[in-house]
């Protein structure tokens, strides 16, 4: 399992997570996770952190979560940070309860984002007919969260080997950095389809916009920002992988944009 290291002290590991490796498993399968790789690795982690407990079929499985502190989907690739010691945990997850770790993502949307910045403050729920999405806004059903996503564009482009539409236009598409607020599931997919400019790749809130440039989400946990629990403000960055930096390379940039 290839996972890099971008930054390490006593208190916390922070990796470059690859796209398509889950962080834990979910009690009814096997295959490879970050846990797997953190227990290996580092064996004096384990212990560190809370499990977590699900039902299955009527029975309680006890998940080992060592040392993860927050979570990122699998199809998204980047910055994920693990702790090393039960005290570095609970410092952190107090910073994540209380909004003060700073989170920056990439993302690549389909159709040119009107604004040059941004605040998306739609409520998060469950969808009401597939239990595998959410959903933000009026169409939200369940317990409904509160949640806050602010993005600013980075540039808009087009793709100019796309045929044209009835109006004479390429398809476009916008580069755009996302800071979330809060962690609501899926919170960031979310709130680009409520904007009505899902993430590219992202089958399963795109719909029919999909593409061929990328076989996964566009999305890529870019930066980090938090206080260690020694004091110390620690600050990291991840670059974009080459399969996003391939789509935004295949396209042209907007003269205005």
């Amino acid at each position: 399992m290839n996972i890099s290291i971008l930054f390490e002290n006593k208190n916390v590991l922070i990796i470059d997570k690859p796209v398509g490796l889950v962080i834990h498993g979910d009690g009814r399968n096997t295959e490879p996770s970050v846990v797997d790789w953190v227990v290996k690795n580092y064996p004096n982690i384990q212990g560190v952190g809370e499990d977590m407990v699900i039902n299955h079929k009527g029975k309680e499985i006890v998940i080992p979560r060592p040392g993860i502190v927050h979570r990122i989907d699998r199809e998204t690739s980047g910055i994920l940070v693990i702790t090393k010691t039960q005290e570095s945990f609970l410092h952190l997850k107090e910073q994540f309860k209380e909004r003060k770790v700073e989170k920056i993502y990439h993302a690549v949307c389909h159709g040119s984002i009107k604004n040059d910045s941004g605040e998306i403050t739609e409520p998060i729920g469950r969808h009401p007919k597939d239990f595998r999405k959410k959903v933000a806004g009026n169409s939200a059903r369940g317990k409904v969260r509160g949640a806050q996503t602010d993005y600013t564009v980075i540039a808009r482009y087009e793709d100019v080997t796309a045929k044209k539409d009835i109006q004479g236009k390429y398809p476009a598409y916008t580069y755009v950095e996302v800071r979330p607020k809060t962690g609501r599931t899926h919170q960031i997919r979310v709130h680009l389809k409520w904007l009505n400019h899902p993430i590219v790749g992202d089958t399963l809130y795109e719909g029919k916009r999909s593409t061929a440039f990328i076989t996964r989400t566009a999305l890529h946990a870019y930066s980090i920002t938090f206080k260690d629990i020694d004091g110390e403000t620690i600050n990291v960055n991840c670059p974009l992988p080459k399969d996003i930096q391939a789509v935004i390379d295949g396209l042209k940039k907007k003269s205005n944009a």
